[in-house]
């Protein structure tokens, strides 16, 4: 089968002609052959399998349990929801690369790829903002949790997370567009980012860099700050009560939010910090990279199924009822 025409020309602009390439090239990890690549890709299945049954299985059961329909089972629905979305836009043309070995990806595809992850990481960090917000009410203030977190306050939440991630990352496909490609074709990881594409243009990419560092600041830059702030107070909130018990079982009720949110945002911050530094590409990037899209998605749901009592319950519930 005869490959499509690698590069060809968009349209005329003041500036030349706009190029773009037909398709990118995708590519595993470096430095391992083919057959390694082959192996790996069933762990990656099985990954993908647990993501996908642990985040449905998270969403059904709060779902089903009218008694989990509380702030935050709802958030942590949205999590899995946001988990299982993405790790099926990563998960299965990653297996499919490491399977088969075909690296192409079709020009606009790689731009829709490319605008879901960074769409959806943003709308994954204002939900685990929201659940940070939960738990400094339910500890620091704990008489207004239910009147400040009702049901329609939690689905503006929601609603807010899922505009603010369109919204933001919109531009981004446009903006890429506006470039031309007439260099290596060759993405260096095994899905399409951003910082990615934009260094594969021959043109000038002021506006990239500048829109990219702004909306990495003001979305998960802000969102990281609150966070941390969150928890300033928690702690302040539980160092001030007057037993350790009760500070041990308010700290207790963050354990598995705080591993969400360092499986996130380290891997994040060290992606954007190696990307922002430049260089060529090395495996660390590129660990780094799959680290921060495979790992929460396939962890999250295991963490708090062990971490949170009634989740556990129920899928022990299940599965005695299974067994009989």
């Amino acid at each position: 089968i005869q490959k499509p025409q690698l590069l060809f020309p968009v349209m005329a602009t003041p500036n030349g002609t706009l190029v773009h390439p037909a398709y990118f090239l995708l590519v595993g990890i470096p430095g391992l052959g083919p057959n390694v690549h082959f192996w790996l890709a069933f762990p990656l299945c099985f990954m993908y399998g647990l993501a996908t049954l642990g985040n449905l299985a998270i969403v059904l059961i709060i779902r089903m349990e009218r008694q989990l329909h509380e702030p935050m089972y709802l958030f942590l629905a949205m999590l899995s929801t946001t988990d299982l979305v993405l790790s099926s836009v990563t998960m299965p043309k990653m297996t499919s690369l490491f399977l088969t070995g075909i690296q192409e990806i079709e020009f606009n595809v790689c731009l829709a790829q490319m605008f879901l992850i960074h769409a959806l990481s943003a709308m994954e960090s204002a939900v685990l903002l929201a659940m940070a917000f939960d738990r400094f009410v339910a500890i620091c203030h704990p008489l207004r949790h239910a009147s400040v977190l009702t049901r329609p306050t939690v689905a503006k939440i929601g609603l807010a997370a899922l505009i603010r991630g369109f919204v933001f990352f919109f531009p981004l496909p446009f903006i890429l567009k506006r470039l031309s490609y007439c260099q290596t074709h060759t993405v260096t990881h095994s899905y399409c980012l951003h910082q990615d594409i934009m260094k594969l243009s021959c043109t000038d990419t002021t506006v990239n860099v500048v829109y990219g560092l702004f909306i990495i600041l003001s979305v998960m830059g802000v969102d990281s700050l609150f966070i941390g702030l969150s928890y300033i107070l928690i702690l302040r909130a539980v160092v001030d009560m007057s037993s350790w018990g009760a500070a041990l079982k308010a700290l207790n009720t963050c354990i598995s939010h705080l591993c969400a949110v360092l499986v996130f945002y380290v891997p994040l911050i060290g992606l954007s910090v190696v990307h922002r530094l430049g260089g060529p590409t090395s495996l660390l990037h590129v660990i780094m990279a799959n680290i921060y899209l495979l790992l929460p998605p396939v962890v999250n749901p295991i963490v708090y199924g062990a971490k949170t009592k009634k989740i556990r319950s129920r899928v022990l519930r299940i599965f005695s009822l299974d067994g009989r």
